[in-house]
C-alpha cells in the first residue's frame, strides 16, 4: 500500500514525464507559441482575411491545435474580427478600447470576444467561408469545450499537479496577448507607419509572443497582406512560418501589400493618379516624414535663437507630432497650438495644406477620373512653383510613381 501511495504522490509531483523545471519552461513557452502561430496563421490570415490558401494538412493541424489549446470555433473568431475591421472605432467595434476605455478591453477583452460570438447576426453576416465539414460540426463546433478539458488531462498526466498550472496558462494565453495586448494597446499606444483609418498602432518587439500580431497598424493598412512587415527593422515571424509552408507545398499566398515603384519622371496622368490611389498610404507616410523634417528645421531654428523654452517651441514640438496626422485623428485639445504654428510658418502652413488637397484625390467620390488627373496635374505644378524644397522634392517623386 505505502509503494501505491508513494507511487501516487511521485505522479502528482512529476507525472509520467518527470520533467525538470526549466523542461517545463520550455514546453509551455512551445505550446502557447504554437497556439498564437494557428491564431494569426489559420484564423486571422487565411480564414479572416483570405490573404493566403493553406493545405489540408495545416489546415486541420490548426485547427485540431486551436480546439485543443482555446477551444474557440473558426467561424465565431472569424465573424467577430471582419465586423471588428467593418466597424472600427465605432459603438459597433466588438471590442475597441476607443470606444469601450482600454481598461476594459485589457481586463475584459475574453468577455467582450464571448459576448458577442452570441450574437447570431454577427455570425450570420460574417463569416461566411469558414469550415462546414463534419468534424467541424460535429467536434469542433458542437463539443467546443472537449479539447480544452482533453489538454487538461494530457497536462496532468505528463506533468502531474503543475500540469494544471501549465494548462491555465494555455488557456490564458491567447485572452492576455490577443484579446487584451493585441485588441487593445495596438489601438491606443504605440508607433504608426500609416495614417489607416483607425487608431491602430504598432507594437514591436513582441514578435515571438504573438507572432507578428503586434504589427497591428501595418495589419489594419493592409488587411489582405499576409506579411505584416513593411520595414526593414520589423520582423513578422507569423510570415516566416508562411514562407516555410510554401516551401513545403502547404500554402499559397494570395496578397501582399502592395509596393509603390519609382520609373522615369514624366507629366503626371492618369497612371499616376492609379499608382497614387494604389500606394496611397505609403505616399502619404512620405510626406509625412517630409512634414516632419520640415517641423523638426523649425525647431532647430527656434532652439539656435536661444527659445527652446518659449511657448512657439512647445507649439512646433506639438506640430511635429500631429501635423502630418488627419484631421479627425488630432486631439482637440491641440489644435489651437497647431494653429499658431501654422500662422508662424507660411512653410509648414503650405504643407499642411496641400496635404490635404492630396488626401482629396481619393477621398472625393463624386468626382470624375479626369477631373482628377487635372486636378494632380495642377497640384504637382502648384508644388513644383511653391520654392519649397520638400514640395518640389515629393512631386518629382510622385511624378515618377508607377501604378
Amino acid at each position: 500500500m505505502n509503494a501505491f501511495f508513494d507511487a501516487l504522490l511521485n505522479w502528482l509531483a512529476n507525472g509520467f514525464a518527470d520533467l525538470s523545471a526549466w523542461q517545463l519552461v520550455v514546453y509551455t513557452l512551445v505550446v502557447t507559441h504554437i497556439t498564437i502561430a494557428s491564431v494569426t496563421i489559420f484564423l486571422h490570415r487565411c480564414q479572416a482575411h483570405r490573404s493566403l490558401d493553406l493545405g489540408p494538412i495545416p489546415s486541420h493541424f490548426f485547427r485540431f491545435w486551436l480546439w485543443l489549446t482555446t477551444g474557440m470555433v473558426t467561424r465565431e473568431w472569424v465573424a467577430i474580427h471582419r465586423k471588428h475591421h467593418a466597424k472600427c472605432e465605432t459603438e459597433e467595434d466588438p471590442h475597441s478600447p476607443q470606444t469601450r476605455g482600454l481598461k476594459k478591453v485589457l481586463a475584459e477583452g475574453a468577455e467582450l470576444y464571448r459576448a458577442e460570438a452570441k450574437n447570431a447576426e454577427t455570425i450570420a453576416k460574417y463569416s461566411r467561408g469558414t469550415p462546414e465539414d463534419w468534424i467541424e460540426r460535429n467536434v469542433y463546433i458542437k463539443h467546443s469545450a472537449l479539447g480544452v478539458a482533453l489538454m487538461l488531462i494530457i497536462n496532468v498526466t505528463l506533468f502531474g499537479a503543475i500540469g494544471a498550472t501549465i494548462w491555465a496558462i494555455q488557456m490564458a494565453w491567447i485572452p492576455i496577448w490577443a484579446a487584451g495586448v493585441i485588441n487593445g494597446i495596438g489601438h491606443y499606444w504605440g508607433y504608426r507607419n500609416f495614417e489607416a483609418p483607425d487608431a491602430s498602432t504598432n507594437l514591436t518587439p513582441w514578435t515571438l509572443i504573438v507572432g507578428g500580431e503586434e504589427l497591428h497598424n501595418n495589419h489594419h493598412t493592409y488587411p489582405t497582406s499576409a506579411k505584416f512587415s513593411v520595414k526593414p527593422y520589423e520582423f513578422d515571424i507569423g510570415w516566416m512560418y508562411i514562407r516555410g509552408l510554401e516551401m513545403l507545398g502547404w500554402a499559397k499566398v494570395r496578397k501582399t501589400a502592395p509596393k509603390l515603384s519609382l520609373g522615369e519622371i514624366k507629366p503626371a496622368d492618369a497612371r499616376t493618379l492609379e499608382a497614387l490611389i494604389a500606394n496611397r498610404y505609403e505616399v502619404m507616410a512620405s510626406y509625412a516624414r517630409d512634414l516632419k523634417a520640415a517641423c523638426a528645421a523649425e525647431l532647430a531654428k527656434i532652439q539656435a535663437e536661444g527659445g527652446k523654452h518659449s511657448e512657439r517651441f512647445a507649439q512646433f514640438k506639438l506640430a511635429t507630432r500631429w501635423l502630418h496626422r488627419d484631421e479627425e485623428r488630432i486631439p482637440a485639445g491641440v489644435h489651437g497650438h497647431l494653429a499658431h504654428a501654422r500662422a508662424a510658418s507660411p512653410v509648414i502652413d503650405k504643407l499642411v495644406t496641400m496635404r490635404e488637397e492630396l488626401r482629396q484625390m481619393w477621398t472625393r467620390t463624386n468626382v470624375s477620373a479626369e477631373q482628377l488627373v487635372a486636378d494632380l496635374q495642377a497640384w504637382c505644378r502648384r508644388a513644383e512653383e511653391s520654392g519649397i524644397a520638400e514640395l518640389q522634392a515629393f512631386s518629382m517623386r510622385l511624378r515618377a510613381a508607377q501604378a
